[in-house]
């Protein structure tokens, strides 16, 4: 247990409100290495994305997936490098810092690398909630962090998001004095809804002390109108980045991302990170970030794609909250699980429902063939 907690971490999770018998359990989560007990986001879709018996023509709308998929140079540059998946290679990774360093206007040391955005998610909310660090997250929001929390005995604060969907970070800086960490997605899943850069700077000058604000900008480059926080990082303030090649870079099932923040905040990650790091993902995340126009050009055809469905389910009667992101949630008039159901036997998956929301449904952002037979099958299913 030595070997795994020094004098310095002992005291860190006391403070916590850990018990010396806590340890144990946490030494197993250090040694787990990749395999945490937490839900990824296939598993929060009711686990279908991971179903093997789903028909090969099933229209799959409910992982905030991107179908374009890798672009041209990544796609390249992965073909290259598989012939010598043998090796480690972790000098692609120490490239990749160096690239989303210089692409974001930060130092080396401010990047942490991952594979995704979900390991670094559970890993900061172990590293800095505990029995007595709560952890703080809109409602509705993204679950993952709450699951991680859960599995340690640290409290879950929800927040409702305000009438415009943005956070209520004035609530949120005093939901607990006690607060570990304080959880904003923006653009926000699951209502695509965007959070002002001057409301994020007012939740980190309010916040409680000793409390870091994890900003999940998974979702960032899909909007035309949020602003990234790289520059609160590049000021040192108390804020760690989430970053994803998984959503506008089309990279979900290839994995790469990485944590943005203060040398000292990420340092407190490195001991529950794991691992090597998949060459595929690093190479492919460095073409991405150095392929010319790759975000506006994704940018604008999810957009037409989103706004077209959304349209259509307005004027069929059913209220849509106005989205920034590759995703609509969506007013269905009835408990929304009885809506995938129904979708489900039209070989048509959308997401879930949130407990919050509970008539409301989520419906990711496919190609725009996947999007007209979504319409179809909601068409049928709904009598519209």
């Amino acid at each position: 247990m030595n070997d795994l907690f020094g004098r310095e971490s002992r005291q860190d999770l006391i403070q916590r409100g850990f018990t010396r018998r806590d340890f144990g359990r946490l030494a197993a989560l250090l040694t787990a290495g990749a395999s945490l007990p937490f839900y990824n986001e296939a598993a929060l879709a009711q686990g279908l994305s991971a179903m093997p018996n789903l028909p090969a023509d099933a229209v799959r709308i409910n992982a905030n997936e991107n179908p374009m998929g890798p672009c041209l140079e990544a796609a390249e540059a992965i073909h290259k490098v598989v012939g010598l998946g043998g090796r480690y290679l972790y000098n692609e990774t120490f490239a990749f810092v160096a690239a989303m360093a210089d692409v974001e206007g930060v130092s080396r040391d401010h990047v942490m690398p991952f594979a995704g955005s979900s390991d670094p998610l559970h890993r900061a909310v172990l590293a800095f909630t505990g029995p007595g660090k709560s952890f703080v997250v809109a409602d509705p929001g993204y679950e993952a962090g709450e699951r991680a929390a859960r599995f340690i005995h640290a409290k879950t604060i929800k927040v409702p998001l305000r009438k415009d969907y943005s956070h209520d970070v004035q609530a949120m800086a005093q939901a607990d004095p006690e607060a570990g960490i304080i959880y904003v997605c923006n653009p926000n899943n699951p209502t695509g809804s965007i959070t002002s850069k001057e409301d994020i700077e007012y939740l980190i000058a309010h916040k409680p002390k000793g409390a870091v604000v994890l900003l999940d900008e998974a979702y960032i480059h899909l909007s035309k109108t949020a602003e990234p926080g790289s520059a609160l990082v590049a000021a040192d303030k108390d804020v760690i980045i989430l970053r994803t090649f998984s959503k506008i870079y089309g990279m979900a099932g290839l994995r790469a991302g990485a944590a943005l923040g203060r040398p000292d905040l990420i340092a407190k990650m490195h001991g529950y990170a794991a691992g090597a790091l998949p060459v595929t993902g690093m190479v492919g995340a460095i073409a991405s970030l150095k392929a010319k126009g790759l975000i506006e050009q994704r940018r604008k055809i999810i957009a037409g794609i989103r706004e077209e469905t959304a349209g259509w389910l307005e004027k069929k009667g059913f209220a849509v909250i106005p989205s920034e992101a590759n995703m609509l949630l969506v007013d269905v008039r009835q408990p929304g699980q009885q809506v995938f159901n129904k979708l489900l036997k039209e070989k048509v998956i959308i997401g879930r429902t949130w407990p919050s929301m509970p008539n409301h449904v989520r419906i990711s952002i496919g190609t725009a063939e996947e999007m007209t037979k979504f319409r179809a099958a909601f068409g049928r299913v709904m009598n519209v």
